[in-house]
C-alpha cells in the first residue's frame, strides 16, 4: 500500500504540493483531488491539522482530525443534515425568549433538547454559531465577550461568545 501524505511545496512557482507517493500536484484543486481519489480528507490533504493563521494549528476540523476521507464526508453529511433541522427561525425563536445576556452553549443546549437531538450526533455548536453569528451581522444581536485568545495581530477566538439581543429605539 502506498503512504499518501500531501504537503505544500515552497520555492515552486504557484501553488503546488507533493504527496508522498512521489507525486507533484499543481495547484490547491489537483492536491484536493489526489487525497480524495487515495481516502484522504481534502480540506486538510490527510495531515490531520488545519492552520488557521500563521503559527496557528489546530486539529482538522472537516475529517476530526483523522486525516480520512470518510470522516470528512461523515462530518459534512451531519453538518447538511443539521443546516435542515436548525434554522434561523428556530434561532431567532431561542434568542427572542432571553431577557438578558446568553452565551452560545446556552442556545446550542436548547436548540439540542428542543429537537431531542443526543449529544454528537449532530454538529449542533457550528451550526447554531453560524447562525448567530448572521444574527449579529446583521444587527439583531450584539457580542459582548471579549476573546479569549488573540492571535498574532489581526485574529481572535473565542471559546464560548456571549451576546444580547440589540436594543430597538423607540422613536
Amino acid at each position: 500500500m502506498t503512504k499518501h501524505a500531501i504537503s505544500p511545496q515552497t520555492g515552486i512557482l504557484g501553488d503546488a504540493f507533493a504527496c508522498d507517493c512521489g507525486a507533484v500536484l499543481a495547484g490547491r484543486m489537483t492536491a484536493e483531488l489526489h487525497a480524495a481519489e487515495n481516502g484522504l480528507c481534502s480540506a486538510c490533504l490527510g495531515t490531520t491539522t488545519e492552520e488557521l493563521a500563521p503559527g496557528l494549528a489546530r486539529g482538522c476540523s472537516s475529517c476530526v482530525a483523522t486525516g480520512r476521507r470518510k470522516e470528512q464526508i461523515t462530518w459534512q453529511l451531519a453538518y447538511a443534515e443539521a443546516e435542515q433541522l436548525i434554522t434561523m427561525s428556530v434561532v431567532r425563536g431561542i434568542v427572542a425568549g432571553f431577557d438578558g445576556p446568553f452565551r452560545l452553549s446556552e442556545v446550542a443546549d436548547t436548540v439540542r433538547a428542543g429537537l431531542g437531538v443526543p449529544a454528537g450526533r449532530l454538529p449542533v455548536g457550528p451550526r447554531v454559531r453560524d447562525l448567530l453569528l448572521e444574527l449579529q451581522v446583521a444587527g439583531e444581536i450584539t457580542m459582548l465577550s471579549a476573546p479569549d485568545e488573540m492571535v498574532g495581530t489581526d485574529m481572535v477566538l473565542y471559546r464560548d461568545p456571549q451576546w444580547q439581543r440589540a436594543r430597538t429605539l423607540g422613536l
